[in-house]
């Protein structure tokens, strides 16, 4: 829900800034700002609740830990490269792929009940998938309307 929230609210704050500077909106340049920063957002949580999103990758993957810091820098990069122009296409169709191979990872932690805040097997279980499935999904489409469809 927190990273849903910080799309909105940054697209909100963006588009009145842009509107301010710039006399004129541009959604797919607001859409990846928000998409940026919610991407940072949500990088913090791999360096924040290693542990626990490590619990969200299946036993049979060596090395859990480096890799949810090596995905927190990924999604760091994915987001400075939705802000270079020259970037925008390739992180944008990069970020689709990261996405739809991250969907895994939140089906095992909610099969699970994995609680990566705390760290614990006391989270939301399958009823959390209703709402991730919909919002992995919006953020796909969100990554294809803001850095890929040309405008």
């Amino acid at each position: 829900m927190k990273p849903l929230i910080i799309l909105l609210s940054s697209f909100l704050i963006s588009l009145i800034v842009i509107k301010i500077t710039n006399k004129e909106y541009d959604f797919a340049l607001l859409g990846r700002i928000a998409m940026s920063i919610m991407l940072l957002f949500t990088a913090i949580g791999h360096f924040a609740f290693t542990k626990g999103m490590s619990m969200m990758i299946p036993n049979f993957v060596p090395y859990k830990e480096t890799f949810v810091h090596l995905t927190g820098i990924f999604e760091i990069l994915l987001a400075i490269g939705l802000l270079i122009p020259r970037l925008k296409y390739i992180s944008g169709w990069t970020l689709i792929i990261f996405l739809l191979l991250m969907l895994p990872a939140n089906i095992y932690a909610s099969i699970h009940n994995i609680n990566y805040q705390k760290g614990t097997f006391d989270g939301n279980g399958l009823a959390y998938l209703w709402f991730r499935i919909p919002l992995q999904f919006l953020f796909i489409t969100w990554a294809y309307f803001s850095a890929i469809r040309i405008n």
